[in-house]
């Protein structure tokens, strides 16, 4: 099930580990909602993909859209707050993630939502995070991502321009504040060449 990465030129390393948190920028977006943003920072992504792709459980599903069941256009992965992660590194991201925003959301980072996307025909449609508590209160999703940059759009829902953030190879972003309820992202098809990307979205319990 795997596919072919182009490994980025400033990732030579099979060591998987993390970097420091402190060049963390944060972009307000308005309307409550926040960005920060840490381009690199897990070293030997592109080999944490590499396992990913091949270990991981990948799940092909079906939705029903308008009056016709279609398939999803990426693969997914989902774990729980009680069960094991893929790989140690995501057990020592969530657990920094949650020490380093512990006040700002006053609560652990719980669950694991993993989406490969194989090229540049899968994607997500524009959405926010609103099932469960994130469609009534402020709460926050942080998104790592390893294999080959694609890009990630917001949006106010309100109207307006989007921002575009290309992600991968170790790239975080973290959405926070209001963002999940005033704004919205998505990862479009591209025609351009794109290789694979994985993401992980560790997100705290009852938001989906």
């Amino acid at each position: 099930m795997a596919r072919h990465l182009q490994g980025s030129l400033f990732d030579q390393t099979d060591e998987v580990r993390l970097g420091p948190l402190g060049g963390m920028h944060r972009s307000e977006l308005g309307d409550g909602a926040w960005i920060d943003l840490l381009p690199g920072w897990l070293s030997g992504a592109d080999a944490l993909f590499e396992r990913l792709a091949a270990e991981v459980p990948w799940q092909a599903e079906r939705r029903r859209m308008y009056e016709q069941v279609v398939d999803v256009p990426r693969l997914l992965a989902f774990y729980q707050a009680d069960e094991a992660l893929p790989h140690p590194v995501l057990d020592e991201a969530r657990e920094t993630l949650s020490a380093h925003y512990a006040t700002e959301l006053g609560e652990p980072f719980t669950t694991a939502g993993l989406c490969y996307y194989r090229d540049g025909h899968d994607s997500v449609a524009w959405h926010g995070d609103r099932i469960g508590r994130g469609r009534r209160e402020n709460t926050m999703v942080a998104i790592l991502s390893v294999g080959a940059p694609r890009d990630l759009l917001l949006r106010p829902r309100r109207g307006g321009g989007s921002i575009r953030h290309p992600l991968g190879h170790g790239d975080l972003l973290v959405m926070g504040g209001s963002c999940q309820r005033t704004w919205e992202h998505a990862i479009p098809k591209t025609a351009r060449a794109a290789g694979p990307r994985i993401s992980i979205q560790f997100r705290p319990h009852g938001v989906r």
